[in-house]
């Protein structure tokens, strides 16, 4: 509950009462900048236009809803402006050094996709519709970026934040038929690009066993074990790379390429989006282990269905180090 003091201060120009407002917020008002941007780096943008436009219209706020929504209203309209502007980072070209890819299945249009660490998610809730694997999921996030703008805002305060009808029409400035309209549309899309999947519960005995055997794989350069963990349909992306493989034999072109020539890796676990990632470290001659990049992992059952690449760049994000010393 919004305190009339604090918001007295705050429009009287005390910054400190406008961090006591909002810092309750600011975790979840992130996640939601997130999903609908797709980036990490975006998301922390429009959280920051976000928290200077509320500084900047305090005086207008007239408490008829509650500060989060009206928090809300402020950073969805950001992020909508932001995903108008199609500033979107350009795909880049496959820059392994001393590997040449494989043949691609296909080419991802969502280049500009990041992991987003756990350590940033917010407490329990606010998600009502997707559990909160689901609701931050690489793939509940890749698939609203294919969404027309106004579509992902619904879908997200409607499904997931549980804000309703008419609280969502407010926020967008439209009408409660315009935003059931768009929600449907917006289900409908979702569900034609999620592929389906069943994973163990997090940390889980079932999800550290899968894990497990993917680091044995992985840093014993075992392909034959490695193929044995994926799913028929396995899926393999690489933003901001735009090359995709699909399938267990497109799976294995890649992983053997990655693995070839006597290349050995140390993995660092984390979690990113709710799922189990690894900072990948190759094992130099002089003995230091030089940070590669991040894989996120998909599960399910008991098999992996999803494995995304990143650069190396967002393992600090994870407060993993670009590189390990000697063993």
């Amino acid at each position: 509950m919004v305190t009339g003091e604090l918001l007295t201060r705050a429009r009287a120009g005390d910054g400190e009462a406008f961090r006591q407002l909002t810092d309750p917020f600011r975790r979840e008002l992130q996640v939601h900048c997130y999903r609908m941007l797709g980036s990490l780096q975006d998301a922390e943008d429009a959280l920051q236009d976000t928290l200077l436009a509320a500084w900047q219209a305090l005086d207008g706020f007239e408490g008829r809803a509650s500060l989060r929504t009206w928090l809300y209203r402020i950073a969805t309209n950001r992020c909508l402006n932001a995903r108008r502007a199609a500033s979107r980072r350009p795909a880049k070209q496959w820059d392994i050094p001393h590997i040449e890819p494989p043949e691609p299945t296909g080419f991802g249009d969502i280049v500009w996709l990041e992991p987003f660490p756990d350590t940033l998610l917010a407490g329990p809730g606010p998600e009502a519709g997707y559990e909160r694997h689901e609701a931050v999921s690489l793939a509940f996030v890749t698939a609203l970026q294919v969404l027309p703008p106004r579509q992902v805002a619904v879908l997200i305060l409607r499904d997931v934040l549980d804000f309703r009808a008419t609280e969502v029409a407010d926020m967008l400035d439209a009408s409660v038929e315009s935003v059931n309209s768009a929600l449907k549309r917006a289900r409908a899309g979702v569900r034609r690009k999620l592929r389906a999947s069943d994973p163990p519960p997090a940390d889980s005995p079932a999800e550290r066993a899968i894990v497990a055997r993917f680091t044995r794989a992985w840093e014993a350069a075992d392909l034959t074990a490695l193929v044995a963990l994926l799913t028929d349909d396995v899926f393999i992306s690489m933003p901001p790379m735009p090359l995709e493989y699909e399938g267990r034999a497109a799976a294995e072109r890649f992983c053997g390429a990655i693995l070839n020539g006597g290349r050995r890796f140390d993995l660092v676990p984390t979690r990113a989006n709710g799922q189990p990632a690894f900072g990948t470290y190759l094992r130099g001659t002089t003995g230091v282990r030089h940070g590669t990049g991040l894989y996120v992992l998909t599960l399910s059952g008991d098999r992996i269905s999803g494995m995304a690449r990143f650069e190396n760049t967002v393992l600090p994000w994870f407060g993993l180090p670009r590189s390990l010393p000697q063993r």
